[in-house]
């Protein structure tokens, strides 16, 4: 059984709870989600991963969750969970594992988009554009500190590994 973590207040959370659950049915892995908007239903949530001992948590991308990195994180390690993000800086912040768009490159890519404008473009006549830059992080610390072996082909997929 694996855990993801949604903000029930993100308009995206209904759609990223229905994609996550149809990657689980697909796996034959058992899905249970935990909701948490504030900074104590974070902590909540994380008593009941631990209660539901399931094998693993999986963090939603979310700008709340974004700005509680350090907290997530040391949750994380306090109760020995394996966690994977969706941003490097969780990894960094000493997370086991992400993998999604590099946040660098998507701040990047909306300067040069407000460049453009500042510079007299009308923003109806740029294109919609989507991140290119995907980056897989993993932390070795954190895996070791876990009991965990990161398999060979992912460290060699691996854009870092952190060491």
């Amino acid at each position: 059984m694996i855990a993801l973590f949604v903000n029930p207040n993100n308009p995206n959370a209904e759609r990223t709870m229905r994609d996550v659950q149809e990657a689980a049915r697909a796996k034959g892995v058992q899905l249970v989600v935990l909701k948490a908007g504030t900074e104590s239903e974070i902590d909540v949530a994380f008593a009941s991963f631990v209660q539901l001992h399931a094998g693993a948590l999986l963090v939603g991308n979310d700008p709340f969750f974004n700005s509680r990195r350090e907290q997530l994180v040391a949750l994380a390690s306090r109760h020995a969970i394996p966690a994977i993000y969706e941003h490097r800086e969780y990894v960094a912040a000493g997370g086991l594992i992400s993998y999604g768009t590099s946040l660098a490159a998507a701040n990047r890519q909306a300067g040069i988009y407000v460049g453009k404008i500042l510079n007299g473009a009308k923003p109806a006549d740029l294109p919609v554009q989507q991140p290119t830059t995907f980056e897989l992080v993993v932390n070795l610390n954190t895996a070791k500190a876990l009991g965990l072996t990161v398999p060979p082909s992912i460290l060699a997929r691996a854009d870092e590994v952190i060491e």
